[in-house]
């Protein structure tokens, strides 16, 4: 990575990166978060919120489940463990190399597909939830075409739940200390987070939703907005990930799940 800055980039080759980053960077991901992530265990987002204590999903046992930007799958592992019937999928195929290594560990085998979560091998109405845990959303120009595939794939009273990073981080600098707590830049700036090579091109981009673009999303896509959970950061909890950590969680927002349902066909 040579320049990183907040830039406007084509669509489509901001949206095409995220494979080839997460394949070459699945292992340091790993590496570096693994032992909070665990082996088999439901993890929200960096302020260590679980999904044993949230139950956002609702009753799972007996359940079709689908993760999509499963990573590692951990999540996945812990869901079959609660009675689901649960498939990981991922763009990335070392990560998803990485499933099967933990499988290996931890003696449960998770079924995986390699996926687009903008364009899901699956017939419709198959899941009776679909969730992302900080993936799939902010690797995207165009989240709307995710939100409409999860609606797809999910049967009448299905749950489609993400987290995502708050969109009021986008506005703070990117640091965990108290240098992290003042604005630089306007919360309305939708320019992704971009970072090229010397050549220019393109090796990673993020991007930014404010949270009325979050709704506006879930909304057009047919869904229904049952919960917005915005996680404190717990007083336990002194891990640092990147630019969450104690000092700006007892300050800022950093992660945003939102809840959300396909209407029942009554409806």
């Amino acid at each position: 990575m040579d320049r990183a800055e907040y830039r406007s980039v084509d669509d489509e080759q901001g949206g095409s990166v995220a494979r080839r980053w997460w394949d070459e960077n699945a292992t340091e991901y790993a590496v570096e978060h693994g032992e909070f992530l665990g082996d088999a265990d439901f993890c929200w987002g960096p302020e260590g919120l679980r999904e044993a204590d949230l139950a956002l999903l609702g009753d799972v046992a007996g359940q079709d489940v689908l993760e999509v930007g499963a990573g590692a799958a951990q999540c996945s592992r812990w869901l079959a463990a609660q009675g689901a019937r649960v498939v990981a999928s991922d763009l990335s195929l070392e990560m998803l190399r990485h499933a099967a290594v933990l499988d290996a560990r931890v003696g449960v085998s998770v079924p995986t597909v390699q996926a687009d979560a903008r364009a899901l091998p699956f017939p419709p109405a198959t899941f009776d939830a679909v969730f992302t845990s900080f993936g799939a959303i902010p690797f995207v120009p165009d989240p709307l075409r995710i939100h409409r595939e999860a609606r797809r794939v999910l049967r009448p009273g299905g749950r489609w739940v993400f987290s995502t990073t708050h969109p009021l981080r986008w506005a703070f600098p990117d640091d965990p200390t108290e240098h992290g707590l003042t604005a630089h830049r306007s919360y309305f700036d939708r320019r992704p987070y971009v970072e090229s090579a010397a050549t220019g091109q393109v090796v990673y981009a993020e991007y930014h939703r404010t949270l009325g673009d979050h709704v506006r999303d879930v909304v057009a896509a047919g869904l229904e907005v049952v919960d917005v959970v915005e996680p404190e950061w717990p007083t336990d909890n002194d891990a640092v990930w990147g630019g969450w950590g104690p000092v700006r969680g007892r300050f800022l927002p950093g992660t945003l799940i939102v809840v959300t349902r396909r209407p029942a066909a009554a409806e």
